[in-house]
């Protein structure tokens, strides 16, 4: 057993601790979670969907924050701090404040006569969950990593499960279809349990497994529904549920094409829940309008217009592209884009094609990435790019970086004030502008 003194050593150390980064199951997961005897007696949110999961956490955080509840949140991937996947009350946890949630986790999994190895992902949710556990919380929001049968998140049984968006991503763990998908999402719902699904059109199997297991399905379209309020439109929304109406509410802070989605979702779950997590409209007006979601279409201040979107599939990416259309007029806009090899990245180039005139490609410091020379083939492929330079006048130019930073600095050099530069992709292309941001503003 090896006990750490810093979170870095921590880490560093579950990053090689488990064979196979990811590995889908809950066995081990749950083993060590009865060891240490982790429950919650207040209502527990689960969240989970291809896209839109973080900003439902974050809406439903802000609202019952507003509404003066003590919140634990656990959200993943982080962009910059590991400790951005653990608050509480708003505010994240402190490295010292988790170490010792990290050596309880440890000597709970040599509790047996073989200990359990766990992922990276799997011991860091049970410490977050057992620091959780040592506050008096009101309400507990879990977001999903991967899936949501087979995640480590849907051990802890849930009170509301809401599912954001169904779409092809990770297919190699979850299936090829949306239907397959579907199916996989659909396990974080429990027998008689609110059951929320914000995707308009969603997959039969997700309907099918409620309807087996019996959960209060509610479905966007059917059981709730959410419209622009006649006379105010792109001002004021309306929201109606099973029993509730929300009217002349502002729309989130969260920018987007599909917040207003996310949003109602968020307010199902909570009328779902209004016996236990009641809110008033007062806490959902200041909710909706202090959510705060960094990477998720953050426009930046200053000049050019920087956009950070961690869109990072073609689902995403058409979300994006939309929003993108609606900002109005930039004589150029540059993008800086890196992505995993394992991700649709044609379909994602595809979803941009004509929206940008000058991309910034770049490698990324993981294995899983895909290198930018690849990219830039695809990239080729889809806009008709010749390599000869003499053609090239008309046409978008293709750059390759090393590194993000350098790749962003580049566009900031080239912009004019009126440009827009996109940053968008992987979570480490954002992160990594992020970081020089705020270290530069400038």
């Amino acid at each position: 057993m090896r006990i750490f003194n810093t979170l870095p050593d921590w880490l560093a150390h579950l990053e090689t601790a488990h064979l196979i980064p990811i590995d889908l199951g809950c066995e081990r997961f749950k083993a060590v979670k009865d060891v240490l005897k982790l429950e919650f007696k207040c209502p527990v949110l689960t969240v989970g969907g291809t896209n839109g999961k973080g900003s439902i956490c974050a809406l439903l955080e802000s609202i019952l924050l507003h509404a003066g509840y003590r919140v634990g949140c656990h959200t993943s991937p982080h962009l910059i701090s590991f400790n951005e996947r653990a608050r509480i009350n708003g505010e994240m946890l402190s490295d010292e404040a988790l170490l010792p949630h990290f050596e309880a986790v440890e000597r709970a999994r040599h509790r047996f006569s073989e200990p359990v190895s766990l992922t990276y992902f799997e011991f860091t949710v049970l410490a977050i969950l057992h620091s959780f556990a040592a506050h008096p919380l009101e309400a507990v929001i879990l977001e999903v990593g991967l899936g949501g049968r087979l995640d480590a998140v849907n051990v802890i049984d849930t009170d509301c499960a809401v599912i954001s968006s169904i779409d092809l991503d990770h297919v190699e763990f979850l299936g090829d279809t949306r239907e397959k998908i579907g199916f996989e999402k659909a396990g974080i719902f429990r027998p008689g349990k609110p059951a929320i699904c914000g995707d308009p059109l969603p997959p039969r199997s997700l309907v099918e497994y409620a309807q087996r297991i019996r959960a209060d399905l509610w479905l966007a379209g059917r059981d709730f529904h959410c419209a622009a309020q006649t006379g105010y439109e792109r001002q004021q929304w309306r929201y109606q549920g099973r029993a509730q109406a929300r009217a002349a509410l502002a729309y989130p802070a969260l920018r987007g094409a599909n917040q207003l989605l996310n949003a109602s979702a968020a307010l199902a779950a909570l009328e779902a829940l209004r016996e236990r997590l009641p809110v008033s409209a007062r806490d959902i007006r200041l909710g909706l309008a202090n959510v705060n979601l960094p990477g998720r279409f953050q426009v930046l201040p200053g000049k050019p217009t920087v956009v950070l979107d961690i869109a990072h599939n073609p689902h995403a990416v058409a979300a994006l592209a939309h929003t993108l259309d609606q900002m109005g007029f930039f004589p150029h806009t540059y993008a800086v884009f890196g992505a995993m090899r394992d991700k649709n990245i044609a379909g994602m180039l595809r979803c941009m094609k004509g929206a940008i005139q000058h991309w910034h490609i770049t490698d990324l410091p993981t294995p899983r990435a895909a290198p930018a020379a690849k990219i830039e083939m695809l990239l080729r492929e889809i806009v008709h790019i010749s390599k000869d330079l003499s053609k090239r006048a008309h046409a978008a130019d293709i750059r390759c970086f090393t590194d993000a930073a350098h790749a962003y600095l580049e566009a900031c050099a080239r912009a004019d004030e009126n440009d827009r530069i996109v940053v968008f992709g992987s979570f480490y292309t954002v992160a990594a502008v992020m970081s020089l941001v705020c270290t530069d503003p400038h």
